[in-house]
């Protein structure tokens, strides 16, 4: 039986510092090869070191973190906790190698990512971008400081709370995120993430055409939006936010070649006439 004085143990120092370094350089030397592996392996420097005094066991201990890694960098710092637990448990002389931690985060990165990306990108967001606008109304800079200071509180108190209840967790934590209570909270997040943008897009985004057809005396015979808001309002709209999915989920166009594309339709939209931008010189 191991010794009490020989146990050894993470001080919250320790952990406060491989947060630290996850929060700040989760994305360092980001690579499409690499992503997050030497983010990672940063974060977890600290815990090597405190809990192996040996270099060779060092160098040994931290192989583990050299695969391949990448998740929602918010929510993927409870994997940093989790492991930070393991390593622990390893240090200690329980029955974990660097195989099962690897396959711990191998497991954990697809779940992490499908919640990170509807909770935070997908609803977060949205939510306080959302907000802000309202707030900027007439050109107000308090929306802008709002979400800036609210989402800099949100990601850093978020983050540290995460890495501190993986820790605390454990490998415990592993059977709830991979399990049918992950499945049923990835869906539900899901399905509020759909919602959330469904309202963005029906409040803040509105296409229109300026399109007119006129007669040999000049007049108007032919208001092109006029007859889309008698059969279907927001038509255009939603041709428009049907397009973007279309490129983006079945042609698997990039958002930013996705953007570059609207630009350039509203460019030559405008120069047809299709477009009315509304600008005066």
């Amino acid at each position: 039986m191991q010794k009490t004085e020989d146990i050894k143990t993470i001080d919250k120092k320790t952990l406060s510092h491989s947060f630290h370094l996850w929060f700040w350089g989760a994305l360092t030397c980001f690579s499409q090869e690499h992503m997050q592996t030497f983010g990672y392996m940063s974060s977890m420097l600290p815990i090597i070191k405190k809990l192996y005094p040996k270099h060779d066991d060092q160098v040994k201990a931290i192989h583990a973190y050299t695969a391949f890694f990448n998740t929602n960098p918010m929510l993927g710092t409870v994997i940093v906790g989790i492991t930070a637990s393991m390593e622990e448990a390893r240090a200690n002389g329980k029955q974990i190698d660097g195989e099962t931690i690897n396959d711990m985060r191998a497991g954990l990165m697809g779940p992490i990512a499908g919640i990170g990306d509807s909770l935070i990108d997908g609803t977060l967001i949205p939510i306080l971008l959302g907000i802000s606008l309202g707030m900027s109304t007439g050109g107000s800079p308090v929306g802008a400081i709002f979400y800036i200071v609210a989402w800099v509180l949100i990601a850093y108190f978020g983050q540290r709370f995460l890495y501190f209840r993986g820790y605390k967790f454990g490998d415990k934590a592993v059977s709830f995120l991979v399990g049918a209570q992950g499945a049923a909270v990835r869906h539900a997040v899901g399905v509020v993430g759909s919602m959330v943008v469904g309202g963005v897009l029906a409040t803040w985004v509105n296409v229109t055409t300026s399109f007119k057809l006129r007669g040999s005396d000049g007049k108007v015979f032919l208001n092109l939006q006029d007859k889309l808001n008698s059969i279907y309002p927001g038509l255009l709209t939603v041709a428009i936010t049907l397009f973007c999915w279309w490129l983006m989920s079945k042609k698997h166009v990039s958002a930013i070649w996705t953007m570059i594309i609207l630009v350039g339709v509203s460019l030559v939209g405008v120069l047809l006439g299709v477009f009315n931008p509304g600008l005066s010189y």
